[in-house]
């Protein structure tokens, strides 16, 4: 008994250690991703053509979703709104993603009631 408490302990232990440090390793990661970086023309075209070819794919999935009656028609119109909304948004910022931004409470979970509803 006294050898299943304390290897469950040091599992316990062992997991919270893990957890601590791959949260901080993902937010550094995050932290110098998009600081002051500018695109060059070309750089721009290549990621405006990547993205593009991305989205169309995405949206092919998505009609054969709703072709296959996985999803209903406006379900699937709602999602390829809002994955050209986020083509937009990059479009709008040079092709560089925004990681660093933080949410609040109320928009995070506005947004969180939006997604349900895709």
């Amino acid at each position: 008994m006294g050898k299943l408490v304390l290897s469950v302990m040091v599992a316990l232990i062992l997991s919270v250690g893990m957890l601590g440090v791959t949260g901080q390793g993902v937010k550094a990661e995050h932290e110098g991703a998009t600081k002051d970086v500018k695109l060059s023309v070309e750089q721009r075209d290549e990621m405006a053509k990547l993205h593009q070819k991305a989205l169309e794919q995405k949206v092919e999935i998505i009609n054969k979703y709703v072709e296959y009656g996985v999803f209903t028609e406006e379900k699937g119109k709602k999602i390829i709104s809002h994955m050209e909304g986020r083509y937009k948004k990059l479009e709008e910022n040079d092709f560089i993603p925004k990681w660093d931004k933080k949410k609040k409470w109320g928009k995070w979970k506005k947004d969180r009631e939006h997604q349900d509803d895709l």
